[in-house]
């Protein structure tokens, strides 16, 4: 067959895969990325309501410019309260760039070693979980130790568990997933063990020592490490398509920030104020990454520094679906606004 020939057929099967495929997206999804690109920011974010979100808060601090705020959509729908971009929002996995660095921390200042294993910390373990002996602080914070995902569990999040203990003997006496350090598989297990590890050598709780080596040294006065240490008025709403409750008071053992608390945190982790020194620095870079997302039923966060615009841009919205349509949706209005940000500056 030509070469003529093998690239007319190829063009005709990916012209049939894209139009069948177009029957498979939600109509929602694709209305999402068709419609105009707005000039403002404020009206990307104002559209987020026509999505099918209850509210949605965006926070920019970019290089030279004052930090914006925005918002749209509800804080609470049942009462009808405006959505405030100061609202305290419950951050989910983006905690874990917090544990990151105060791993980092503790590894430059000799309390914790990155080689030493889960059975040296936690010598209770050995023989609940699978490899314990082998399983490094490192590969931990990496998620590669092959400790199955407690959230994985069936059916957990009908029924999420309250405390770190009960998440944990979900997994106790679980065979690995795979070999330690031979693969990648995020698992929240792998923090909450390295909570236990934290608070165990230093003799009190990993937030308390947050707040003391992060939190206070950046002067951020909005983040905080359970919804039993806020004011619940000053927390957003956060709701599950089909479920008429509002979240909030769940208590699931995440940290709540503000958008612009957040934001500070992603500004000091990406310039490097956040650390005491280039070695604590250089350790942080060698095990996580600078920027995260988190997802939790009622509550979608994505937390970036963008290098190219010099940007920190933070997105929370309040509403989360089964099917992780609302995700899609959420990434795409991200994606957006900072497609709108590149464009303000090159104009």
């Amino acid at each position: 067959m030509s070469s003529k020939k093998s690239k007319t057929i190829i063009r005709i099967v990916l012209a049939v895969g894209t139009i069948t495929s177009l029957f498979f997206v939600p109509w929602i999804i694709l209305k999402a990325w068709l419609m105009p690109l707005p000039d403002t920011v404020q009206e990307q974010v104002n559209s987020a309501t026509d999505l099918g979100f209850d509210g949605i808060i965006v926070y920019v601090d970019q290089k030279g410019k004052e930090p914006g705020f925005y918002a749209a959509g509800y804080k609470n729908r049942e009462h009808k309260t405006p959505a405030d971009p100061h609202s305290l929002f419950k951050i989910a996995s983006v905690s874990k760039l917090y544990h990151a660095v105060a791993i980092a921390k503790l590894v430059r200042d000799k309390k914790l070693s990155l080689d030493k294993s889960l059975a040296n910390y936690l010598p209770e373990l050995k023989g609940r979980i699978e490899n314990a002996e082998e399983i490094t602080l490192r590969m931990l914070v990496q998620h590669r130790s092959g400790i199955p995902n407690y959230t994985d569990t069936y059916m957990y999040w009908a029924a999420p568990k309250e405390t770190a203990g009960e998440n944990l003997a979900l997994v106790l006496d679980l065979p690995a997933n795979f070999e330690p350090g031979t693969d990648y598989e995020y698992s929240n297990t792998n923090y909450l063990l390295l909570d236990r590890i934290i608070a165990r050598v230093l003799g009190y709780q990993t937030f308390e020592y947050i707040q003391d080596e992060i939190l206070n040294r950046l002067h951020l006065k909005n983040t905080y490490g359970s919804i039993h240490d806020v004011d619940l008025d000053d927390v957003m709403s956060g709701y599950y398509v089909g479920y008429e409750g509002d979240l909030k008071t769940d208590d699931i053992g995440v940290m709540l920030a503000t958008a612009e608390d957040l934001g500070k945190f992603i500004r000091a982790l990406n310039d490097g104020s956040v650390f005491k020194d280039e070695k604590e620095q250089e350790i942080y870079s060698s095990i996580y990454r600078y920027d995260h997302t988190g997802l939790i039923p009622g509550y979608q966060t994505i937390a970036k520094y963008h290098k190219d615009i010099n940007a920190v841009v933070i997105q929370f919205t309040n509403t989360v679906d089964f099917e992780g349509y609302n995700w899609s949706l959420h990434e795409i209005i991200y994606n957006r606004i900072i497609k709108i940000l590149r464009k303000r500056m090159d104009s």
